[in-house]
């Protein structure tokens, strides 16, 4: 029980207002050693309830000593502006017996305002990391008093391309904090030199892998023959599934926009998700699909980490993901907290070699499954290596260097032509006004002023 820590009054009245009374594994782990001011590194799957397990701490000290004229005292960085608002509602909801106020800083709103309410000095700063650099670089923000930094999903940081400006707003911290790195995975390549940047003699609790994370969630995958064919796949699924809410990954922007666009030409109600999106637009579909007015949502992978959404039971990975720390937070999304879920993925031919890997690296094997009326021509490999990839077709030697040859004689000859067609230089024509499309641009001699 949260009783038994030695929390505030007014911390254990709002714990009981959200009707949170025992804690989870990875709460009961963290809250001693964080209540004790220690560096912390922990490894929780998605939904475990580690946000808690960091606010926790920071409100408890916030609360032990009182600093009206002290500057930031604590800041978590999140790697989506979805995942900072989200962590900022549950620091608001510990927070309401109390005079602390919280903050977030994320891009997608408007500068004058955001910087309004900075000047307003909330002792809890939430954001991503972009918006967070770009304060500090206007002077319009400092941590110079900075008592307690939470890294929260920082792989996911790091995958998203933030390692310069996750270091430059660490540099920028007070050296004399506490720092709680989160994540669902700690196997980036590059965390391991993050965690000596950032962290002092940290504790390590390594309390799920992704192997734990997805326990609860049975896998399937799908054999397609092309992109056409997946959409129909998909429209099947949608339509004849039991779920409650679904979410569709994509890999790009582009192919996201397009599907979803097809599915809410059907009766299918369907909601899009990526990170070009305006910060009005990803409230107004998150508040849709939070209020079951839509219940499918096509994303790409700015909603694998971030997304809290209740009743999320299927997933379908209409492209695969890219890696196995990818896929585990995507179908994270679905079988949580001990509940059943479902993750589809659908695999056409050159995706084979990468469901594989992820499958050994999950260490589990993912059952086939065909619908009815849509079995396509792909069957799979006709032959497997130990490690379940397809094995390719080897070309002899002779064949190879015979090609070779022929590509070098080929471009030996193209390129003959291109010079013997290549006319005398010529000055420079004049762009004129810039306007006229290159090919047409009339010579010098000819330009007008």
């Amino acid at each position: 029980m949260f009783n038994e820590y030695p929390l505030s009054d007014r911390l254990l009245k709002a714990l009981d207002q959200l009707s949170i009374t025992t804690p989870t594994e990875v709460q009961a782990a963290t809250l001693p050693p964080a209540l004790e001011g220690k560096d912390l590194l922990v490894a929780a799957e998605t939904g475990s309830g580690k946000t808690l397990a960091f606010l926790v701490p920071l409100l408890q000290r916030c609360l032990d000593q009182s600093k009206p004229s002290a500057g930031t005292r604590g800041l978590i960085l999140t790697p989506t502006r979805e995942l900072a608002e989200q962590v900022a509602k549950m620091c608001e909801g510990l927070a309401a017996f109390t005079q602390i106020k919280v903050q977030t800083v994320c891009g997608g709103e408007n500068w004058s305002n955001q910087s309004a309410r900075l000047r307003k000095n909330p002792e809890i700063l939430v954001g991503t990391p972009g918006r967070l650099k770009e304060h500090l670089e206007r002077n319009t923000l400092d941590f110079n008093d900075l008592e307690y930094l939470v890294l929260d999903e920082a792989d996911r940081m790091l995958d998203m391309g933030f390692r310069d400006e996750v270091t430059f707003i660490t540099e920028r911290c007070s050296t004399e904090r506490q720092t709680l790195l989160l994540s669902a995975t700690l196997s980036n390549a590059n965390i391991g030199s993050l965690i000596k940047t950032v962290l002092k003699d940290p504790e390590k609790l390594q309390l799920s892998t992704a192997q734990d994370a997805v326990q609860s969630i049975k896998q399937q995958i799908i054999l397609a023959d092309h992109p056409g064919h997946k959409e129909k796949l998909l429209n099947y699924l949608l339509e004849n599934e039991a779920y409650d809410k679904a979410v569709v990954f994509c890999n790009t922007r582009a192919y996201a926009e397009q599907l979803a666009d097809k599915l809410n030409r059907t009766e299918l109600r369907t909601g899009l998700l990526h990170g070009e999106l305006d910060q009005p637009e990803r409230n107004r579909i998150m508040k849709l699909l939070r209020e079951g007015k839509i219940n499918i949502l096509v994303a790409t992978d700015v909603a694998a980490r971030g997304l809290d959404i209740e009743g999320i039971d299927l997933v379908i990975n209409f492209d695969m993901a890219r890696k196995g720390d990818e896929h585990v937070h995507r179908i994270g999304r679905t079988g949580r907290q001990g509940r059943d879920g479902l993750a589809i993925c659908l695999i056409q031919q050159n995706e084979w070699n990468l469901m594989a890997s992820i499958q050994r690296y999950l260490k589990i094997k993912f059952e086939q499954r065909t619908l009815p009326g849509l079995t396509g021509h792909y069957k799979g490999p006709e032959k497997l290596k130990s490690n379940g990839k397809s094995v390719g077709k080897k070309r002899s030697k002779k064949k190879s260097d015979a090609k070779g040859a022929k590509t070098k004689s080929k471009t030996r000859e193209r390129d003959k032509k291109v010079i013997g067609k290549r006319r005398p230089a010529a000055a420079a024509p004049s762009l004129g006004d810039g306007s006229m499309p290159f090919g047409k641009r009339k010579p010098a001699s000819d330009s007008q002023d």
